[in-house]
């Protein structure tokens, strides 16, 4: 069945919010002198160091700031909502997967149109933002995924974190580690979003390619995986696990290793225990890809270029070079610009393993899937959860995935 352009569908699956969208009162009028910024950080409140970055921003471009933050999942519909309705923010800060969704939707304005330069930043993490040939968005950080490994547990198995350069090596460690009594690793492969994520370092690792699931490469990556459940490598409950509580399991000092973000940095140090990070490695060695996180400022259509050009303004001070350490200090996260980066690691030299990471990460939209992504992510980690459960085969559960994903293209 022909599926209906990208606008339509989401207009139709958000119907029922219209009918309540409270939240998405009319916005501030740039006409006042007021700007509005959205972003994702809700955790950050008024007094937080990121609000003062936003609110620097607007003074310098002459401007009073009104910041609202939601969720990630919710601040996406809102903003579909605000557009259709003329109230959508002159600012938006938005998940680097969602930016190629509301590009298609006509919601943002292309950096050609509104003078945003990402050229500074780098061209991997900038890839997550092209649609049709544009780009929409200036990233403002990245984070990605890496191996956390408790050294106490390494240690007592005689186990050299520096010895693992690909996966015979890590699954060397692994059995070394099970054998001495304690346990190996622990990640999230839960069937959402957040099962995929994890995934694609070893998916990339092996050589696969979204644009094909059932590849023998594919194949070979869900057979690590479940191969470490049946050799008690790792336990089930990573069929459940959100990144959350694959932390968790972590931080009881059981496991020699995890698979998590830059985001669980400060939970790290204050574990109790000593911790170092490595790279995911690839299968045949070197650092594996692993999937950007992290959020691109952009700038929604207004219909008015002066304030287009204004908020323009505002989101080129939230990620110049000049200004953005403190922007990524903020929010912890790994800058998108290598000489950033460098100063970064001046400062904390173990963050480079983190910068290291991010050189070597791809967008999940990239190769031109944009929209296509979540429908091709869908059955990935339907194709993860049927393997590792045993109700299908790894060669099984990717061939039905990829058949799915293939639909309504």
């Amino acid at each position: 069945m022909k599926r209906a352009p990208i606008t339509h569908r989401l207009a139709m699956a958000l119907v029922a919010a219209v009918l309540t969208a409270s939240a998405c009162s009319a916005q501030p009028s740039a006409d006042d002198g007021t700007f509005s910024v959205w972003d994702p950080y809700p955790q950050f409140d008024k007094n937080s160091a990121w609000v003062k970055v936003i609110e620097r921003c607007g003074a310098r471009a002459g401007v009073t700031i009104t910041r609202q933050a939601y969720d990630t999942t919710d601040l996406t519909n809102k903003v579909l909502l605000a557009a259709q309705q003329n109230t959508a923010p002159n600012v938006l800060v938005v998940d680097n997967p969602v930016v190629s969704t509301l590009a298609e939707a006509g919601v943002l304005k292309s950096n050609e149109d509104s003078g945003l330069d990402a050229s500074a930043a780098a061209p991997n993490l900038v890839a997550a933002a092209r649609s049709a040939g544009r780009t929409y968005g200036v990233p403002i950080g990245a984070n990605t995924l890496a191996l956390y490994y408790n050294k106490a547990v390494l240690a007592a198995a005689h186990v050299d974190p520096a010895s693992i350069k690909d996966w015979a090596t890590l699954d060397e460690a692994l059995g070394k580690v099970t054998a001495a009594g304690k346990k190996g690793m622990t990640f999230s492969a839960i069937g959402t979003e957040e099962g995929t994520f994890q995934f694609l370092p070893w998916f990339w690792g092996a050589g696969a390619e979204l644009t094909d699931l059932s590849t023998t490469d594919a194949t070979t990556a869900l057979e690590l995986w479940k191969s470490w459940l049946d050799k008690k490598y790792a336990p089930n409950s990573v069929i459940n696990n959100t990144q959350t509580t694959s932390w968790q399991e972590f931080a009881t000092g059981d496991y020699a290793f995890a698979e998590n973000g830059t985001w669980q940095l400060q939970n790290a140090r204050k574990a109790g225990f000593e911790y170092g990070v490595i790279p995911i490695p690839s299968r045949t060695g070197g650092v594996a890809p692993a999937p950007t996180g992290g959020e691109f400022v952009t700038v929604p259509s207004q219909g008015d270029s002066d304030a287009e050009a204004k908020a323009a303004k505002i989101a080129a001070c939230l990620t110049n070079p000049d200004t953005v350490l403190a922007t990524d200090t903020a929010l912890t996260y790994v800058s998108a610009v290598p000489s950033v980066q460098q100063k970064q690691v001046s400062a904390a030299p173990d963050f480079q393993v983190w910068v290291d990471a991010v050189t070597s990460a791809r967008g999940r939209t990239s190769d031109g899937l944009g929209t296509r992504y979540p429908r091709i992510s869908e059955q990935l980690w339907k194709a993860v959860q049927a393997a590792l459960t045993g109700s299908k085969s790894p060669k099984d559960a990717l061939s039905d995935a990829q058949t799915a994903a293939s639909k309504g293209k």
